[in-house]
């Protein structure tokens, strides 16, 4: 099922998501209702607070429309280990017409379950990184933008808020 996308400021966003401990048939379902709107969305990855459900599940797949799909499911995933600089273009589906470079680590493994409860580690480069970084940061309730200078931050909440009006 294909959920609607939540947007800043809503304030969901800025929550922390509960880790899972037991993969049940909704978190399931939900792992698939993620990846059905991160595809139709399009995007590259989506955390589960940005469909309203704060629960510690991601979903990446970077291969874009026109490859195979290369889904990543991950539950309760963390960081091990991070490395290098990379200054990367990001969007986000929560942080809609808006995009700016934001400072990641280059490289990092991280480690979390799969659907079936088995534990895996990754190890990524390039925008696989950014996109574990920049999905973990929505379960702590970070925003890309949270990670951009004061006054780019700015330029964007005031945009929004002229949007609203």
């Amino acid at each position: 099922m294909i959920h609607s996308i939540i947007t800043f400021p809503d304030p969901i966003l800025k929550q922390k998501s509960a880790p899972v401990h037991i993969i049940t048939d909704e978190v399931i379902q939900l792992a698939r209702d993620m990846a059905e709107t991160m595809y139709d969305a399009p995007g590259v990855g989506l955390a589960a607070p940005q469909i309203g459900v704060l629960k510690r599940v991601i979903v990446i797949d970077i291969a874009g429309k026109n490859e195979l799909p290369e889904l990543i499911t991950v539950i309760n995933p963390v960081i091990l280990n991070a490395e290098g600089e990379v200054y990367e273009e990001e969007g986000c589906l929560s942080v809609p017409d808006y995009s700016a470079n934001v400072k990641r680590y280059a490289k990092v493994t991280a480690k979390g379950l799969t659907i079936d409860g088995k534990e895996q580690v990754w190890h990524a480069d390039g925008l696989l990184a950014v996109a574990f970084q920049h999905e973990i940061d929505h379960l702590e309730g970070i925003l890309f933008i949270d990670r951009l200078s004061p006054l780019k931050r700015e330029l964007y909440i005031k945009k929004i808020k002229k949007r609203a009006v």
